[in-house]
């Protein structure tokens, strides 16, 4: 069995509103095969608030465990996602590696991330390629990963204050630079899969419509584009996320 864990924890803010599109996208598409699980996380296992959510979800192992959940591979993906019906079986795709999908959107915030969290937490790390940097919000991990999950674990438990200080100050992320590090440094055989299965910051792809600022028709053609869209790095409209996760999810399942 293979498991889609998507965390999806409200906080209070209201952030979490559309984000059932993206729960009902998912198990419609793992409709159609025998060996898919979707999980939905929604109990935090620390405080949110001195410890994130995006830092939690590293635990996945372990929830899975606890749970008495039997499974070969797990994809955590984030729930600002909505994935194509004929979206193929990416975990044919991963090799048995630890599969994740290019961070190609905002390169000023990418490389602003990488050196500002490097020269604080990993001044003797070579700085990660840009090219090389992954995002956060899809990863496919197996029990081969178990140890390096733990060190993640150790490490974030180890430095929550220094990083919950440093992410007042650089506001560029809080997990996704800090495992880009430990990946590298824990020289885990990654597997970069197609940009497809996390088709990212859309509207510096010109692939969201927003009227009186976009020039071209008001299609969805970001669909003609990848499997999985990530709506994330929106800049405030009238068109945010819940207007296009649940645009997205009529489109393709009603």
């Amino acid at each position: 069995m293979n498991i889609v864990f998507i965390p999806n924890i409200s906080l209070g803010d209201n952030r979490s509103t559309p984000y059932h599109y993206s729960i009902k996208s998912w198990k419609k598409w793992a409709e159609q095969y025998d060996n898919i699980k979707v999980i939905e996380w929604d109990e935090p296992i620390m405080d949110p608030n001195q410890f994130k959510v995006t830092l939690q979800r590293y635990w996945v192992h372990d929830i899975l465990k606890h749970n008495e959940i039997e499974y070969e591979q797990v994809l955590i993906v984030d729930a600002d996602t909505i994935i194509h019906p004929d979206c193929p079986n990416f975990f044919n795709e991963t090799e048995d590696k630890f599969g994740v999908v290019i961070n190609n959107g905002c390169y000023e915030w990418v490389t602003r991330s990488i050196g500002q969290w490097g020269n604080s937490l990993f001044p003797n790390e070579p700085p990660i390629k840009p090219w090389k940097y992954f995002n956060g919000g899809f990863q496919i991990t197996n029990k081969k990963h178990i140890s390096f999950y733990t060190k993640v674990q150790e490490y974030y438990t180890n430095n929550i204050n220094q990083i919950n200080q440093l992410n007042k100050q650089i506001k560029a992320g809080t997990d996704q630079t800090i495992i880009n590090y430990l990946t590298q440094q824990n020289s885990i055989d990654v597997l970069h899969m197609p940009e497809a299965y996390n088709l990212q910051d859309l509207f510096r792809k010109n692939l969201l419509h927003i009227p009186g600022y976009s020039g071209f028709p008001d299609k969805l053609r970001f669909l003609e584009a990848g499997w999985v869209y990530h709506f994330n790095a929106i800049p405030p409209n009238d068109r945010h996320v819940s207007y296009w996760m649940e645009r997205t999810y009529k489109e393709l399942y009603i």
